[in-house]
């Protein structure tokens, strides 16, 4: 397992990660960082427990947002499916019926093409 250490709030936290993982974790916690910079700014010092719990608060309320939102574009994705789904089905539908009615057609031109020529015409199916 490795091990980082980040920096929030001015203060040094070893962390432990998978390996790897190292500049990810780094990545988090300076994005963490700048939530707790950002309220310590605004609030000044309220103390650090505070500006933690106010800081993972802010961080859930946008990680909810984002959850919101995703489950609605899965929704329109799951939607849009459907309807190319209805789409292609209907498409199939159309072609067929218009390969039978081109067969039709085809069986009728050669019919009357065989009574023109004095031909009997074959029995039909």
């Amino acid at each position: 397992m490795a091990q980082v250490t980040v920096m929030i709030d001015g203060k040094a936290y070893r962390m432990a990660c998978e390996e790897g993982q190292e500049d990810h974790l780094t990545e988090l916690a300076t994005r963490f960082d700048q939530y707790v910079s950002h309220l310590k700014t605004q609030f000044g010092e309220i103390g650090d427990l505070r500006l933690t719990v106010m800081a993972g608060i802010m961080v859930m309320d946008e990680l909810s947002e984002v959850n919101r939102k995703l489950k609605s574009l899965q929704t329109e994705a799951d939607n849009l499916k459907q309807g190319r789904d209805a789409t292609l089905s209907d498409q199939q539908k159309a072609e067929e019926a218009l390969a039978s009615a081109l067969s039709e057609v085809t069986s009728q031109i050669h019919g009357i093409a065989m009574k023109l020529s004095g031909k009997a015409a074959p029995a039909s199916n």
